[in-house]
């Protein structure tokens, strides 16, 4: 298609790039003016007994530790697991993902520490539902053990290392505007010449046969 071509089917099809520039513009207004949206993040730790050689808790974390919670996280990843924590009062988009801490130190996923997050429109919204996310997961940690039978003293613990705490999520808006702007004139050139494209052709399938002399 010649430069002259391309002007004149955007010319002809200008209402299709007044479309596109509305919609543009309403994409660029959702960019400026975004729904709040804030994130609770929590991080908790599976935690073996005291024991007489290791009293300290966090100095004695095993893989087997970060297997059980790995384990747990899976069941709640389950159809009845989504449905005890909705009953539970989780609500909305919420994750939960081993940490990966992993150093030369110590490999990767050896420490049995678990990253909660909740978004929510309301800061403590979030923060509720982190906390009900923390309560199944410890619930199941203990049920675990009950099945099994664990005395109290040989038994794991859940200990929250960093409580819920939510922050809003935001974008770079500049970013936003550069892509809703790119997208809204890619979007709007083709589908003016697709448009005109469509048009001519139905316009020339209707335009009668030459009679012959």
């Amino acid at each position: 298609m010649s430069p002259e071509a391309f002007v004149g089917a955007l010319l002809r099809r200008w209402y299709v790039l007044l479309l596109a520039l509305l919609l543009t513009a309403a994409g660029a207004y959702h960019v400026l003016k975004p729904t709040l949206v804030y994130r609770a993040s929590a991080v908790v730790v599976l935690k073996p007994p005291v024991t007489g050689t290791q009293p300290n808790q966090l100095a004695n974390l095993q893989p087997t530790l970060a297997t059980v919670s790995y384990d747990v996280v899976q069941q709640l990843g389950t159809p009845a697991g989504k449905a005890e924590l909705a009953a539970a009062g989780v609500r909305g988009t919420y994750t939960m993902a081993p940490r990966n801490s992993g150093t030369n130190a110590t490999p990767q996923y050896l420490i049995p520490s678990l990253q909660i997050t909740a978004d929510a429109a309301d800061p403590t919204a979030a923060d509720a539902v982190a906390q009900r996310v923390i309560d199944v997961y410890t619930a199941h940690i203990t049920a675990l053990q009950d099945s099994e039978h664990v005395a109290t003293r040989a038994r794991m613990t859940v200990s929250v290392l960093v409580p819920p705490n939510a922050g809003l999520l935001s974008g770079t808006k500049s970013r936003g505007l550069v892509g809703v702007a790119l997208l809204g004139a890619f979007g709007g050139t083709a589908a003016a010449l697709w448009t005109d494209r469509w048009l001519q052709g139905r316009a020339g399938r209707r335009r009668p046969a030459p009679v012959p002399a």
